[in-house]
């Protein structure tokens, strides 16, 4: 089949009101013949609130859009947006109950989200047993999607985001040792951790520490003492925004001056912030740069910052990318029917979204390019750039 290039046309629109109290912009000329229901599950309360207020930012502006150029068409008839909004509190259980009632209660087409793999995992299951679409925009995980033909994501998964890590330390640092602190309790963190630790040893790196902490822990003292004993080149901690500051500021309160670096999740909330000062210089893997973007990128990241006064961060630009999808995936099945949605999203190749151009495998996850961003005086700034070999394909 020939490979079809998808490009994101975005409807520029000033919106204004606070979030949560946005009406549904759209044309008064428009004629709705009905009304097309999506399931949004974001972590509004627990440990990440800023995963959440990003997922709702996102997933608010790219409805609000739609319909604003009169929604999706069906059969030659526009069909309103309309999302249900769901807080899974941080917790897989939670999670879990709130994607059922959206499938049986609610009746969504899909389901955008969850975001943190913990809950990503066991809420695909629930899709996938109840076949309706979903994508989850940051998961990366393999087991969110694995063997769950219902199932999709926008994030690029561990099993490349690990060797992208550990390739990087060996051509930016020379790193020989490296050591490993995460949350074993957390599927993404062990997840990333184990995939980074074997790529890092494929390319003759020792890893010199493998230490692990549970989910809500704030002192890091005991296992930073034992990596710190051990004299690694490099610390590698895939953890999120509220962790990351506390880690990299009692390394360094312990005595550590080498290299600290992370993953996709530090590129959301307060990081910087929190840290200060620590974390200038350092460096992470992520799924876009704001300042390398492409003029989808650059459309998106102007509209948002009008409309929310802050750039938005690797969760709004994901978010937005999985209402594209799902929005493409609807009038290309020209369709609303779960079947056909989740067969037009599996078809699609070669979409360009504001986090890079991706196409879906036979598992759901998308071929794409990391990027490398390092904190240059609080910015986020673009570094490097890693693709899977031969894509994006030449034209």
């Amino acid at each position: 089949m020939k490979k079809r290039l998808v490009t994101l046309f975005l409807t520029l629109i000033v919106i204004v009101g606070a979030l949560g109290t946005m009406p549904t912009l759209a044309q008064d000329d428009c004629d709705f013949a009905g009304e097309i229901y999506v399931g949004v599950i974001a972590p509004l309360t627990g440990d990440i609130p800023d995963v959440g207020k990003s997922t709702q930012e996102a997933a608010q502006m790219a409805v609000d859009e739609i319909n604003a150029a009169c929604g999706l068409e069906i059969d030659g008839e526009a069909y309103e947006v309309v999302i249900i909004i769901e807080d899974n509190e941080s917790k897989a259980e939670s999670s879990v109950a709130v994607a059922t009632r959206l499938i049986v209660e609610e009746d969504v087409v899909a389901i955008i989200g969850p975001q943190s793999s913990k809950q990503a995992v066991p809420t695909g299951q629930v899709a996938n047993d109840r076949e309706t679409p979903m994508i989850s925009p940051w998961s990366t995980n393999p087991d969110t999607t694995k063997d769950r033909p219902w199932v999709f994501r926008v994030a690029f998964l561990d099993p490349f985001q690990g060797p992208v890590v550990a390739g990087f330390i060996v051509e930016e640092f020379g790193a020989t040792t490296a050591a490993v602190l995460y949350d074993i309790a957390s599927d993404y963190p062990k997840g990333l951790a184990e995939n980074f630790r074997d790529a890092a040893e494929a390319s003759g790196v020792e890893i010199v520490g493998f230490e692990s902490f549970t989910t809500g822990d704030a002192d890091f003292s005991s296992q930073l003492t034992n990596i710190i004993a051990a004299n690694p080149d490099v610390i590698f901690t895939p953890q999120y925004y509220n962790e990351v500051p506390l880690i990299v500021q009692q390394a360094r309160g312990l005595g550590y001056e080498g290299e600290i670096v992370g993953s996709d999740s530090w590129g959301t909330g307060d990081l910087y912030e929190l840290c200060g000062e620590d974390c200038n210089g350092l460096f992470y893997s992520t799924h876009y740069a704001s300042d390398i973007a492409t003029e989808v990128g650059q459309t998106f990241i102007g509209a948002y910052e009008e409309l929310y006064g802050a750039k938005p961060d690797d969760v709004a630009a994901l978010t937005y990318d999985a209402f594209q999808l799902l929005f493409t995936a609807i009038e290309e099945a020209n369709s609303d029917n779960k079947t056909d949605v989740r067969d037009a999203l599996a078809s699609i190749e070669l979409f360009e979204g504001v986090t890079g151009i991706m196409s879906f495998d036979e598992q759901g996850d998308p071929i794409k390019c990391a990027v490398i961003i390092q904190f240059v005086d609080g910015e986020k700034t673009y570094y490097d750039s890693a693709c899977p070999v031969g894509f994006p394909p030449e034209e």
